[in-house]
């Protein structure tokens, strides 16, 4: 028997402060930062973000999204033996956000551990789990994205600190004999590093660099719209579809022109797009499955629908997966 796995439960979680351009200004403005909600939703999309309270982790949001989708599946914890999460912004240096995460759900004994893709992570994590599954090495798995990056922007860098936002996003992914994931395709470019970054590390006790987000908004956008369109491409001539087999776009939520262009690219109307950017900001790993969860509670995707998942993060990353709900 062939295995294939399939997603059969989303979840998602955002911290209940949410900051909309007009608070976020006014903060800025009291550290002589000057910006406007006009400013903003011209050039990005984004309209409003939440951000994590003091004291909580990307595992506490995580936890949230995960038990969601669990009820969704109709599982517990204790059925679950893979738990992957894809994060830049984990609980501790080590262990995993993934084990710590374990621990709060209550699941131990499965393999536990985190993928850093950036914002490609959660594209990452879905095809690792999704090849540990035809493997037989797992049966059930959590797959998750969850972030707080409002701890590692600059809030004197208008450029950068109003796309981000925190949050949590999840899918479990069970075996099946019928096809779920149809095909994925990523990639790397590590020539590029330095238009997307953190530079910082600890030493002796010490952060030594910079340990906020640096951004080359420009070089970002040139590359992501074209690898995005190739990635989708790849991923389509390796299912045997085409762009007309696609009933949804869930992409990375990043910039709303960069979202945009790549449905232009595919043929695909806006209106087969999901865009959660005006409310959730970027928020990195956990955007997919945040606006996937999104996209499946208010009943626009529906079961047997065919979805394009695609993402581009530092590294540089990108990739794309291709699957049948």
């Amino acid at each position: 028997m062939t295995l294939y796995s399939r997603i059969t439960g989303t979840g998602s979680y955002l911290p209940p402060r949410r900051m909309s351009n007009a608070d976020l200004v006014a903060e800025l403005a009291e550290q002589g930062v000057e910006s406007s909600d006009d400013w903003i939703v011209e050039r990005t999309g984004i309209r409003a973000r939440h951000f994590a309270a003091d004291g909580v982790f990307s595992s506490d949001l995580a936890l949230y999204a995960c038990r969601a989708a669990l009820e969704a599946a109709g599982l517990h914890a204790i059925d679950i033996d893979l738990i992957i999460v894809a994060t830049s912004t984990p609980d501790m240096v080590f262990p995993s956000t993934a084990c710590i995460l374990q621990h709060k759900l209550g699941a131990a004994g499965g393999a536990a551990f985190d993928v850093q893709a950036v914002c490609s992570g959660f594209v990452y994590a879905l095809t690792v789990a999704d090849a540990m599954i035809r493997t037989g090495a797992a049966h059930k798995a959590l797959v998750v994205g969850a972030e707080i990056f409002s701890r590692i922007l600059d809030f004197k860098d208008r450029t950068t600190c109003v796309l981000f936002g925190d949050g949590a996003g999840a899918v479990v992914l069970e075996a099946s004999e019928v096809p779920g994931i149809l095909a994925s395709d990523l990639h790397a470019d590590g020539r590029h590093v330095g238009i997307l970054c953190v530079p910082g590390h600890v030493a002796g006790g010490q952060v030594l660099g910079d340990p906020l987000l640096k951004m080359d908004g420009q070089a970002v956008f040139k590359l992501a719209v074209g690898l995005l369109e190739d990635a989708a491409h790849a991923v389509l001539v390796k299912a045997g579809k085409t762009e007309a087999d696609i009933d949804w776009l869930v992409p990375h939520q990043a910039n709303i022109r960069i979202i945009q262009s790549t449905a232009r690219k595919l043929k695909l109307s806006m209106d087969k797009v999901i865009v959660t950017l005006d409310q959730h900001g970027n928020t990195s790993a956990a955007s997919i499955p945040l606006a996937l969860d999104a996209a499946v509670r208010s009943g626009r995707i529906q079961p047997g629908d065919t979805l394009m998942l695609e993402g581009v993060g530092g590294g540089f990353t990108w990739g794309a997966v291709l699957l049948d709900l």
